[in-house]
């Protein structure tokens, strides 16, 4: 979507001239904020200061909580006011008032409308805690004091670019709600199963030729195959929990109407608006993360070691601020004592550590969205046998450059009507075929995201958080988007906590399950939400026996055990692996410590390899050239570092295989991406040389089997590697061809013209690892190239004896300026798996200052 917007963009950006005059050495240094000597901040009650050390990371000191938060807010508006002000226009469907009259921009923001995500928030307000609101009130005031007496140019040089070709104003005022719309994107990009429910809808179109709809489902749940609990272990087993088991899902629901052409093409309209809003956080297989904890028996210091790495979408600059915020004394006034990585645009540390406590957070992957299809007929939806009105509001979009654009947005009880939102893909919604007595289909959202909540008070209770009641109490708040929460204690205790809101279903009989995984009939209200689980029913546990707890998107609970938050999990394999490894050194006697936290973080071994290559080595081959591939995998150690031949071989392979295999039984939205979804696939058909799965559909009067698909794999790999690298194997090396390209996010992409894209864009960087592999550096195996689309946009590992030996690091660095020379100042230090010292005590921040600002009121 983002490189679509700006492929557009680029169309207005080639004059030569305005390249020259625009990238003027004084038009990219004149936004640089001064970080020594001292300014004037109003409305401060006393005196800020603000250290930054060699990486440039700030800490603040104030003697107020208000100060602190003010203080935020200005530093934030220094280091990154373009990136807030880019997220305010995407969360508020706003981007064609910031960027023109850009088609793909234009759809992003009528989806975002659609959703409502700024109203949403707006409601939110009277919801929060007075607290919050004066932090987040603090945090706008600093940022509207940076952007006072600072025109456009001052504030970022992307202005100026953007200025060439749309209208540039003086940016608006900072507002609060545009803090608290921000959690509504990253909810939206972390949402849980959304993928998986559409992916069967969608591939049953395809698979759903039998009369009878068991089997049909049946075939599409082979796509979707059930966690792998006696390899991979949850969270949590049950002797660590307590709690009612799941409720049993019998549920089945839209039977014979999912073979209907209506049907199929109002759910393809869904998931092409749907798809159109920008990835802001991160989305898919990949965008996953690690944490993990170990209680003091296994460590080298006798307290609990923690590290955390979320696996999102890496851009520049990156989506983490580090940041500080320290009071000079703890007092009633002044509250917080917090260091780690926070977003631009919202007070506070979203991940990190105080005085007393560190957590990490993991997408939990709960299903908190359904599709419920409508029966539609004009501006009414079928509901119980009855039709009600649907309700219908309309939106102005703004386009900079252009005409106004009036948008009619139309909810059900369930949400808005996403199959309509795109009014291009109106017509796809109703078809000749479909009885126009019952109406036709259109798809709704129901998402927890779209009911007002308390998630922004939850990220101040963690920042203050002591112990693990404190933790549960701030879970209980932080409702959107659910993630799994593990915490270490300095006085020596680890835990795990799931909070979230998390929907409960009916059970229904019919021919389709209805626990979420399907979209939902929307004329009958049995299929109706019924509340949410209660926040004391969450899974949590406390110093588990083994002293180690490992979240890494897997199953939380086994299957029957607890509240039912989800059938639809990553599988395991980087959590298994973790948990291997630690156990690995616990079995050796080896003291645990931060350097073996960081190189677990590091570990390139994939557990795709070590499944299939075994197979692979089976397929006879006649031809002496293929075989030179084939015996690179023979004496391969299923690492996948940068200069592994034998890792890029394989990843050629497994893309051509899911090609082969799978991309004639499903639409093309659905092409295996490459993740634990399709490892687990193929290990169930490895056993099943004959299934249909493997044939090759398009090529009639041919059936293809297993060895067929895995031979030809192996040759096509050998050809493609071949053309790409070179024809002696000798010369691949996985780096070669896995490599990231950071990209900004209005000014980014191959058609930026190359002085522009110079400045913004980072060089290539070359890097191990894969989907599914600890070092989760991930790549779409349906795109054609094996270029980084997600990974650990940081690490970070505490040590809860002494704070001052945790480490941590970002993908690019602290700064949102290009020419600062901390815009990607960390990216090779985290290419190559190197952290840097995290200062968190008064004395180490004052030892590591190498810039000091004093705000003064």
């Amino acid at each position: 979507m983002t490189r679509r917007i700006v492929a557009a963009i680029a169309i207005l950006l080639v004059l030569a001239l305005v390249v020259v005059t625009v990238f003027a050495v004084v038009s990219l240094r004149r936004p640089l904020p001064d970080v020594n000597g001292e300014v004037n901040l109003p409305g401060l009650s006393e005196s800020v200061t603000v250290t930054r050390d060699a990486q440039g990371v700030p800490d603040i000191t104030a003697q107020t909580d208000l100060d602190l938060f003010r203080a935020q807010g200005y530093v934030h508006a220094q280091d990154r006011f373009f990136e807030m002000d880019y997220r305010r226009h995407v969360t508020s469907g706003r981007m064609a008032e910031l960027v023109g009259n850009v088609p793909s921009a234009i759809q992003a923001d009528t989806v975002t409308r659609t959703f409502g995500w700024r109203a949403v928030a707006e409601q939110e307000w009277d919801l929060l805690a007075d607290d919050t609101k004066t932090y987040l009130q603090a945090y706008a005031d600093g940022v509207n004091a940076y952007l006072d007496e600072r025109d456009p140019g001052e504030l970022a040089v992307e202005y100026t670019v953007l200025g060439q070709s749309v209208t540039v104003e003086d940016p608006e005022r900072w507002d609060p709600i545009d803090s608290v719309a921000w959690l509504k994107a990253m909810a939206w990009d972390l949402r849980g199963n959304y993928d998986d429910e559409l992916g069967r809808a969608l591939a049953y179109t395809t698979l759903g030729t039998s009369d009878n709809v068991e089997n049909n489902v049946a075939v599409v749940e082979e796509l979707f195959p059930a966690y792998p609990e006696e390899t991979n272990q949850p969270i949590l087993t049950a002797d660590e929990i307590s709690g009612t088991p799941a409720a049993t899902v019998s549920a089945e629901g839209l039977g014979d109407d999912l073979g209907t052409e209506g049907l199929d093409a109002a759910i393809a309209s869904a998931e092409a608006a749907l798809d159109a809003v920008p990835v802001l956080v991160g989305r898919g297989d990949a965008s996953g993360s690690n944490s993990w904890v170990v209680s003091g028996e296994h460590t080298e210091s006798g307290m609990p070691l923690l590290a955390n790495d979320p696996h999102l979408a890496l851009g520049a600059p990156s989506i983490w601020s580090q940041i500080g915020l320290h009071c000079a004394e703890q007092t009633p006034d002044c509250t917080f004592d917090v260091s780690g990585f926070s977003f631009a645009g919202f007070p506070g540390v979203i991940i990190g550590h105080n005085g007393d406590l560190a957590w990490g957070l993991t997408n939990m992957g709960a299903d908190v969205t359904d599709f419920f299809v409508e029966r539609v007929r004009s501006d009414t939806y079928l509901r119980d046998g009855e039709w009600e009105p649907i309700d219908v509001r309309k939106e102005t979009i703004v386009v900079n450059g252009g005409d106004d654009l009036v948008i009619e947005v139309r909810s059900t009880v369930h949400g808005p009507l996403m199959s309509d939102a795109l009014p291009e893909l109106e017509s796809a919604t109703s078809t000749p075929h479909d009885d126009l007595r019952l109406g036709s289909y259109s798809v709704a959202l129901q998402w927890t995201a779209l009911t007002p909540g308390n998630t922004a008070d939850a990220i101040f209770a963690f920042d203050r958080a002591q112990d693990a009641d404190d933790i549960r109490d701030a879970a209980a708040l932080f409702e959107v988007p659910a993630q799994n929460i593990v915490f270490a204690t300095t006085d020596g205790h680890i835990g795990y906590q799931a909070p979230g809101s998390i929907p409960v279903r009916n059970d229904v009989d019919g021919a389709v399950p209805s626990d979420g995984s399907w979209p939902r009939p929307g004329w009958d209200s049995d299929y109706d939400w019924q509340g949410y689980v209660d926040s004391d029913d969450m899974p949590s546990v406390l110093d588990p026996e083994d002293g180690i707890i490992v979240a890494a998107n897997q199953a939380v609970l086994p299957a029957g055990v607890g509240p039912f938050l989800t059938n639809d999990w990553a599988y395991g394999y980087r959590s298994e692996r973790i948990r291997t490894l630690l156990q690995n050194e616990i079995d050796a006697g080896r003291q645990i410590d931060t350097a073996t936290m960081s190189e677990i973080q590091l570990d390139d071994w994939s557990a795709f390899g070590a499944t299939l290559v075994p197979v692979l080595l089976e397929q006879e081959l006649d031809d002496d050239f293929v075989d030179d591939g084939q015996e690179l995998l023979a004496d391969w150690d299923f690492h996948t570092g940068t200069d592994s031949a034998a890792a890029a071989y394989f990843n050629a392979v497994w893309s051509d295989v899911l090609e082969l295999a799978f991309w004639d039984d499903v639409p093309p939205s659905m092409r295996p991406s490459g993740g634990s979804q399709w490892l687990q696939v193929v290990i169930g058909l490895l056993d099943d040389p004959t299934n249909p799965l493997w044939d090759d559909r398009t090529t009639l009067g041919v059936v293809e089997t297993r060895d067929e698909v895995l031979s030809q794999s192996l040759e096509n790999a050998r050809l493609e590697l071949t053309s790409e690298l070179s024809k002696r194997t000798d010369d691949w090396e996985w780096g070669k061809v896995h490599q990231l390209r950071l990209q900004h996010p209005v000014l980014g992409g191959e058609d930026i013209p190359g002085v522009i894209s110079g400045v913004f864009n980072p060089g290539a960087v070359e890097l191990p690892g894969g989907t599914s592999i600890v070092n989760a550096i991930g790549w779409d195996a349906s795109a054609g190239s094996f270029d980084v689309t997600t990974g650990p946009s940081m690490r970070m590992v505490v040590d809860l004896d002494d704070l001052d030996r945790s480490t941590w690091v970002t993908v690019t660095g602290t700064s949102g300026h290009p020419a600062s020379s901390h815009y990607d100042d960390q990216l090779d230090a985290w290419a190559t798996g190197e952290t840097f010292a995290w200062p968190f005590s008064a004395e180490a921040r004052d030892e590591s200052a190498e810039d000091t600002l004093v705000l003064r009121p």
